[in-house]
């Protein structure tokens, strides 16, 4: 592939799923999305779904596409994406990020694997300061 079709490379971004607690203080996940960046993010788009195998039938699951936008994220800054449930963590849960930072297109694609999401991989996370599991 040539060199300029493959696009500038994504760094300095992040999805989190975030350990929180509701109005009925029952535990609740969400994801977000992270600007580790020094520059402000704009006009961005987020596609998530999910994917995998049922391990009892080898049956394909694949859950609904869901698509998010968001005007701006600052420098160091994170915004919910979504709320995500329980019963989705032992499959894979792909995001497809597309954003402009100082008129340059990033795109790329961040999967929590299959059981990444589980309560021994959280720790307190950076700029969110909740328990969670992040990817950069």
């Amino acid at each position: 592939m040539r060199e300029e079709l493959r696009g500038p490379k994504v760094e300095g971004v992040a999805f989190a799923v975030v350990q929180q607690l509701n109005e009925d203080n029952e535990k609740v996940y969400n994801v977000y999305l992270v600007n580790l960046r020094e520059d402000i993010m704009e006009g961005i788009i987020v596609t998530s779904q999910g994917y995998g195998n049922n391990v009892s039938t080898g049956e394909t699951i694949r859950t609904s596409k869901l698509r998010h936008s968001l005007e701006v994220l600052m420098p160091n800054e994170a915004a919910k994406i979504e709320p995500i449930i329980e019963e989705v963590f032992g499959l894979s849960n792909e995001y497809w990020l597309s954003f402009w930072a100082e008129d340059v297109l990033y795109d790329k694609k961040f999967v929590f694997v299959a059981e990444s999401i589980s309560e021994g991989n959280m720790k307190i996370l950076p700029i969110i300061g909740e328990k969670g599991v992040m990817i950069k």
